[in-house]
């Protein structure tokens, strides 16, 4: 069987005048570093969701998207992300909603699929899996950025948010230091086997407690061998 990874960044509609050529540059490269990485575990005859995790990690580890350290911000000013992944072979997933202070949320997405005996964790309950798993934290300001912060400043004493793929700022005004976004791939190994994975930050200004499709199994991730992968995003 053919080997397979694809990845997404965020959805929306990036034209040339939205960015700079350097910020496409490190765009291309944050994206190619991300398969390079998932395509790496393909050709060493490793799993479809060892593939997936290891794409998405370093989406997560690069500030220019909405996910791990690139997380946006709360109408708290604080960082909770969202993750999920499925396995096309077995039909398990496992997913996680509003934590804090985990550096790759994809790893502890899969940490639930396989060893909690529950699909979806959420707030402290996952944050309490996490450390019985050892699943790496990061401290607060691992995921600040400026960037993200002055976003969310712009915001936050009303009741907007932001989409991390709306192509426009609230004033309707295309806005070239943008960042898009949820991040996903689905991979398809050696053996036929399907995997789907998708982290986020969420929206800029979410209220505490917000949960969107991402992690929702079967609405922003979904695989089954007999029929398909995806990860995407929406609202």
């Amino acid at each position: 069987m053919p080997i397979t990874l694809v990845i997404h960044g965020g959805a929306g509609n990036i034209t040339p005048a939205m960015m700079t050529k350097e910020d496409e540059q490190a765009y291309t490269e944050g994206l190619q570093a991300a398969l390079d990485a998932g395509y790496a575990v393909l050709e060493s005859n490793g799993s479809a969701m060892d593939a997936v995790v290891a794409a998405i990690k370093e989406l997560e580890n690069n500030p220019l998207f909405n996910a791990g350290k690139g997380a946006v911000f709360t109408k708290k000013g604080l960082n909770e992300m969202d993750a999920a992944v499925m396995d096309g072979k077995t039909l398990g997933a496992g997913a996680i909603a509003g934590v804090r202070n985990i550096k790759n949320p994809i790893v502890l997405a899969r940490e639930v699929m396989e060893h909690s005996g529950h699909v979806f964790l959420s707030g402290n309950g996952a944050a309490e899996f996490a450390l019985t798993r050892g699943v790496e934290q990061a401290p607060d300001d691992y995921f600040f950025n400026k960037l993200r912060y002055d976003q969310w400043v712009e915001i936050r004493d009303s009741d907007f948010y932001q989409l991390d793929h709306k192509a426009d700022n609230l004033k309707g005004v295309p806005n070239p230091d943008h960042k898009f976004g949820t991040v996903g791939a689905v991979a398809c190994d050696a053996e036929g086997n399907l995997a789907a994975g998708t982290s986020t930050g969420g929206m800029t200004n979410k209220r505490f407690g917000r949960i969107g499709d991402s992690p929702v199994i079967g609405a922003g991730t979904y695989a089954n061998n007999s029929t398909c992968a995806i990860s995407c995003t929406g609202h």
